[in-house]
């Protein structure tokens, strides 16, 4: 019986979600309460277990980012970005979405594909508005390079960082499986979006020549704060790149950014913690704990029992169930409680599995389809909610289904990609 309610709490707000019937905040709140109040999670624990409530380390993560991005917004450096891209693209929207795209997809490996669509965002804003294009396809695009680049390395997509250390994979194990495979993959992307978004990427030339005429150095307007965030910065990404050697989670890396960004900004408080999206964390933890309700009632236990007694004594067709079918199921809970969740299934197909590259392949197929699945849904990453709502305050919309409606397709494409890799590399 409680797995029924749990189930059905979950899909009804989900659906609510989708239609967009009600505020995704206020849904996920009321989730999370029915849930607790019938008992389907394990009351106090959803604030102190990752596994069966709230991962803070995401949502900490999150907010030290988010207060590291709006420090270094008060610099002028987003307006400078955008100017330069804007001049470079000389008026082309293709051009402009390649430049963005590659910047996101080439940063995301190592900044994480979140962390660089708080800092790409804003910046694509600004320079579609100089430029008179609409801001949304440029936006989607970027999200859509980043889940995908995010792919390719240890701390480049949080189900890695689950998946690496749930299975002992390194950094270099990462980039020697993974990037090969993804750096093919979003190059087939790049050329796609050419026929994806070709309604919006039509050249405005009116725009163009006031944009060539302005004078990207005058955007910043604090030198002096913007050499010292940019130092706080690169530590950042530095402590991000040796965190599992460090042995400091991302999330404490970030924090220990945002509280150097505040003391060397002498910026007023107030006015840094308004560029935090606090709705962004809040749906993240109401989220996470109507996931907590499908693992403490045994949904998921009950999904990964059958997987294991279908799949794993055919390790070749596990790894396509992994890729596509966590493709398909982590669309609609988020990647990340999902991996949290499934990881420990993984790790029951793998060791079913004798031969032992066929059983790393089956991690590979996982994280594929684990990373892959953000551009399935538009609550399915936490890049893509941080982008709609950073869009969303900048006064540029972006629905679920005008998000998800992209992303199906791209989703789709990369994961049939994933998957033959996996079989002629592995199997």
């Amino acid at each position: 019986m409680s797995q029924i309610l749990a189930v059905t709490v979950f899909v009804g707000a989900f659906w609510f979600i989708a239609t967009e019937r009600a505020d995704k905040v206020k849904v996920v709140l009321v989730a999370a309460g029915l849930m607790t109040v019938l008992g389907l999670v394990p009351g106090e624990e959803v604030f102190y277990n990752s596994h069966v409530g709230i991962d803070w380390n995401v949502i900490f993560l999150l907010l030290g980012m988010m207060i590291i991005v709006g420090v270094v917004k008060h610099t002028g450096l987003f307006d400078f970005l955008a100017i330069w891209a804007a001049k470079r693209s000389h008026g082309s929207p293709f051009r402009l979405m390649v430049m963005l795209m590659i910047i996101t997809a080439v940063a995301s490996p190592l900044l994480d594909n979140v962390t660089i669509i708080m800092l790409v965002a804003p910046v694509t804003i600004v320079v579609c508005g100089r430029l008179g294009f609409a801001a949304q396809p440029f936006l989607i695009a970027e999200v859509l390079a980043a889940n995908i680049g995010g792919a390719a390395t240890l701390v480049g997509d949080p189900p890695n960082i689950i998946i690496g250390s749930r299975a002992g994979l390194s950094f270099n194990d990462f980039l020697l499986h993974m990037a090969p495979a993804v750096a093919v993959i979003f190059a087939l992307f790049v050329l796609f979006t050419r026929w994806l978004f070709r309604t919006h990427l039509r050249a405005r030339s009116e725009h163009i020549d006031t944009v060539a005429a302005l004078q990207e150095r005058r955007a910043i307007t604090d030198p002096r704060l913007l050499t010292r965030a940019l130092l706080v910065l690169a530590g950042v990404v530095v402590g991000f790149g040796l965190h599992s050697v460090l042995h400091v989670a991302p999330s404490i890396i970030a924090l220990l950014g945002a509280g150097a960004m505040v003391l060397i900004s002498r910026l007023d408080i107030g006015d840094i913690l308004r560029e935090v999206e606090w709705g962004t964390l809040v749906f993240f933890m109401g989220l996470f704990v109507m996931v907590a309700g499908l693992v403490h009632t045994g949904v998921i236990d009950l999904l990964g029992d059958a997987a294991v007694a279908a799949f794993g004594d055919n390790p070749l067709l596990a790894s396509a169930v992994l890729v596509f079918g966590s493709a398909v199921v982590a669309a609609f809970i988020d990647n990340i409680p999902y991996t949290t969740t499934m990881a420990p299934v993984v790790e029951g197909l793998v060791e079913q599995t004798p031969d032992h590259g066929q059983s790393r392949a089956l991690w590979w197929a996982f994280a594929f389809g684990a990373d892959f699945s953000g551009n399935g849904t538009a609550v399915a990453a936490s890049a893509n909610v941080v982008a709609l709502d950073i869009a969303r305050r900048a006064g540029h919309r972006i629905t679920f289904w005008q998000f998800t409606r992209y992303g199906i397709v791209v989703t789709a494409l990369s994961c049939v990609l994933a998957w033959i890799y996996v079989a002629v590399r592995y199997f």
